[in-house]
């Protein structure tokens, strides 16, 4: 019968936070895949063309509506597989991939807001002024998108972090794999999983807190009439 331990709860603790940095680098890694790769979606659903654009919503669409967990399988134990192109990649790598691909799906939808919401005016006055597209992206429409999108940006880093744990499933060695490990070990699980949820708790309620206050300034902070105004 399983029984809590505060002398196993104690003992857990330098075990399982062995795996902190996997689990903080995979996040962070797929993190910045995920916002790259964002662009590369977003760049891609403003192609005129409307059989690209529908192929590219389609596999959007496929993608989300796909569970991580499946896909962290296809990438580590079917991609090998694959003919030719198949690719045998590390825990590590796969988590990246895999979370950074499903992920940038949303983040690509959250760059199409904000480039959505540059009012007309702003795309018309570049385009009379002659700005290259190079010059139009990086001086006008991006400075005004951008900054609206950073806390629905910080909202999804969280969600990655709290997804991270199930990359554990093909033998990433984080905070959770660590638990599964020492709760083996001792033949009990209590104390290492409610040492996986302080720890979860601990980092992911600050960053909530600190991207609600970040939120709260940009809409204080960025209005409307305060836009880039190319002609000045």
């Amino acid at each position: 019968m399983s029984y809590w331990s505060f002398e196993r709860f104690f003992e857990a603790w330098p075990y399982i936070l062995k795996g902190l940095h996997i689990t903080v680098g995979v996040t962070i890694s797929a993190f910045l895949f995920a916002l790259v790769f964002g662009l590369v979606w977003t760049f891609l659903r403003r192609i005129p063309e409307r059989h690209i654009n529908w192929i590219v919503t389609w596999v959007m669409e496929f993608i989300r509506s796909t569970p991580p967990l499946v896909q962290l399988f296809f990438i580590y134990y079917a991609w090998p597989e694959i003919p030719v192109v198949g690719v045998t990649l590390s825990p590590f790598v796969s988590a990246v991939v895999g979370f950074g691909i499903h992920f940038s799906t949303y983040i690509g939808e959250i760059y199409r807001s904000g480039i959505e919401s540059v009012e007309n005016g702003q795309w018309e006055a570049s385009t009379a002024l002659n700005f290259s597209l190079l010059d139009k992206w990086r001086l006008i429409i991006l400075p005004q998108a951008f900054p609206p999108t950073i806390p629905m940006l910080g909202n999804y880093f969280i969600i990655m972090f709290k997804e991270v744990p199930i990359a554990s499933t093909i033998g990433l060695t984080g905070i959770l794999h660590m638990a599964n490990s020492f709760g083996s070990e001792h033949f009990n699980l209590i104390e290492a999983l409610t040492i996986v949820g302080i720890i979860f708790l601990v980092l992911s309620y600050p960053s909530a807190r600190l991207i609600k206050k970040l939120e709260v300034k940009l809409n204080t902070r960025f209005d409307k009439n305060q836009v880039i105004d190319p002609i000045e």
